[in-house]
């Protein structure tokens, strides 16, 4: 069982990502990270993920610009936004844009962790 599933978390707020990391290999995923727009799109060609968790809000571009770029070059993992912005229709935004999901900051674990497995097709328990 030494194939641990991939999921590249971008954001720019440390102690969220630490804390997002954290909670993410206690339930069993390697994780990588990136701090901004453009290490998103290197991160996700080099890492190759199962899933993405993409923050809207980041130096470099915000969300939806990088979910763009990694559709266009075919990065085909699943990805979920989370933001703890107050657009209104930022979640259809996202979702039209290609979105797996949206979620608000901040995330409970049993919310992150069903929308995860929901994303990587796994059956539900």
């Amino acid at each position: 069982m030494g194939d641990k599933r991939k999921i590249l978390i971008v954001d720019d707020d440390k102690d969220l990502l630490r804390g997002l990391a954290l909670r993410l290999k206690s339930a069993g995923f390697e994780v990588v990270a990136a701090p901004d727009a453009i290490a998103a799109t290197s991160a996700a060609r080099k890492e190759s993920p199962d899933v993405i968790l993409l923050d809207y809000a980041l130096p470099g571009g915000n969300g939806l610009t990088v979910l763009d770029r990694l559709k266009s070059i075919m990065v085909m993992a699943p990805i979920i936004v989370i933001s703890a912005s107050e657009i209104s229709d930022l979640p259809q935004r996202a979702c039209a844009a290609g979105a797996f999901a949206f979620l608000r900051k901040p995330v409970g674990n049993s919310t992150l962790l069903d929308t995860i497995h929901r994303a990587l097709g796994d059956p539900s328990t």
